[in-house]
């Protein structure tokens, strides 16, 4: 598939890239070269299931076809244009993402990455309540830029040695009830960790608090889902602080969880929203959403944002394909179905295994904690047998993330490669 050895490849690796990767810090295969759906091939032309889906971000399977027309769509009427002007494709996909935003989410804007939207909607915050303080549970991942990092709790290593950071960040606790840092059972506990919290927090406001941002479940932090009504009381305590919400939604957002937007189980609307990953169907594509009263507020306050390729027509033309495959193919529907088939696998695997503690998650979302750190030595046993995931907590969670075309064969496989490397793991020495 290609013309030099994984050798060579990894060899000129060595020395010409500068390893800055998130899972990984040695220097060695697979050298990724081609991917279909749920599958991707290295240079040895050996192929693997992608249960990670790329970095989260091919959800909706590795070059599908509606994306890639778009791409080529745009390639033939206009790639780049000046942020300082409309373009077509942006204008349509605002007004496609209103479309299925919930009232009264209306106005966005787009960026890059994950970590863009995240600092802009920190930002609207800011300006729009005259204040500078952030607040984030500390399972939370919201991006690796410097104000992203700053409220980026949940992966230590990803946030220690990077500092100073800008003071007025602050982490709460994030309700992890399968290890409850306060030794309490919901539901009996009535959520003690947030009052606490906001107690605590309170406390170290100087002016009050700007916005808490949060994920609808903490997928870095350990694939961690906060129990029923607790991100209703989150929206709640903003409200009485005069404080926004911001709810990150780049890995939980559009239809991956089994719902259009991972707040809609708890019946509450956020003030701002922030969606990337699959968003853009593989191509880096983000945006932030939010109020009519919000919006005309800090436009009047002259805010401005963005880089020299937010708002490209070939990212627009992308996502505006995502969100039509969504809607048409109604994909939230299809999530709930294929995380149902996902979880009987892991919970059969769970049965026969009990070093499985905890299987949590939705749609296409799913993670199993582990009593023991062997995460490491799973994957590498996975890898090594054709299947992509990855580790978190140190060790303690396998996360799942495969996309929409995902197979039964599919699953079938997964879950076969998955119970040999326990087999393996866990074999006497």
């Amino acid at each position: 598939m290609t013309e030099l050895s994984e050798a060579e490849l990894l060899r000129q690796a060595r020395e010409y890239v500068l390893r800055a990767r998130l899972d990984k810090g040695d220097v060695s295969g697979p050298v990724l070269v081609w991917g279909e759906g749920s599958i991707v091939k290295d240079v040895r032309g050996e192929s693997y299931l992608d249960f990670n889906s790329g970095q989260m971000c091919s959800a909706l399977g590795h070059r599908a076809p509606p994306i890639v027309a778009a791409i080529k769509q745009a390639c033939d009427r206009l790639i780049h244009a000046s942020s300082s002007f409309y373009n077509v494709e942006e204008i349509k996909l605002a007004a496609k993402l209103a479309s299925i935003s919930v009232p009264p989410l209306k106005r966005s804007f787009f960026m890059e990455s994950g970590s863009d939207a995240n600092e802009a909607a920190m930002e609207i915050a800011r300006i729009y309540t005259g204040r500078y303080e952030i607040a984030s549970p500390h399972k939370g991942f919201h991006g690796l830029s410097g104000s992203t990092r700053s409220v980026t709790y949940g992966v230590q290593s990803w946030r220690r040695g990077f500092g100073p950071y800008m003071p007025g960040n602050h982490a709460f606790m994030a309700p992890y009830c399968y290890k409850c840092p306060i030794k309490l059972e919901f539901p009996s506990c009535g959520t003690a960790c947030l009052d606490g919290a906001f107690d605590v927090l309170d406390a170290q406001m100087e002016f009050g608090l700007a916005a808490v941002i949060t994920e609808p479940l903490f997928s870095a932090g350990g694939v961690i889902e906060p129990p029923p009504g607790w991100l209703a009381s989150v929206k709640r305590k903003c409200e009485e602080r005069g404080a926004l919400l911001i709810l990150d939604e780049a890995q939980t957002g559009l239809g991956k969880l089994g719902t259009m937007w991972g707040f809609e189980r708890e019946g509450i609307v956020p003030d701002i929203v922030a969606i990337s990953k699959h968003f853009g169907g593989g191509m880096s594509i983000s945006a932030v959403i939010t109020s009519d009263k919000i919006a005309d507020a800090v436009q009047e306050k002259g805010f401005i944002f963005g880089h020299s390729h937010s708002s490209d027509p070939i990212v627009c033309a992308a996502a505006s394909a995502t969100i039509d495959m969504i809607v048409s193919e109604d994909l939230p529907r299809k999530a709930a179905a294929l995380g149902k088939s996902w979880r009987t696998r892991l919970e059969a695997l769970a049965n026969m295994h009990p070093v499985i503690g905890d299987i949590r998650g939705r749609g296409l979302l799913q993670g199993i904690e582990l009593t023991r750190p062997i995460g490491y030595e799973l994957e590498k046993d996975c890898v090594a047998h054709g299947l992509l995931l990855s580790v978190r907590r140190s060790g303690h969670v396998l996360r799942f993330v495969p996309p929409w075309t995902t197979t039964e064969e599919q699953f079938d496989r997964a879950a076969h490669i998955l119970k040999e490397a326990f087999e393996t793991v866990l074999a006497p020495a």
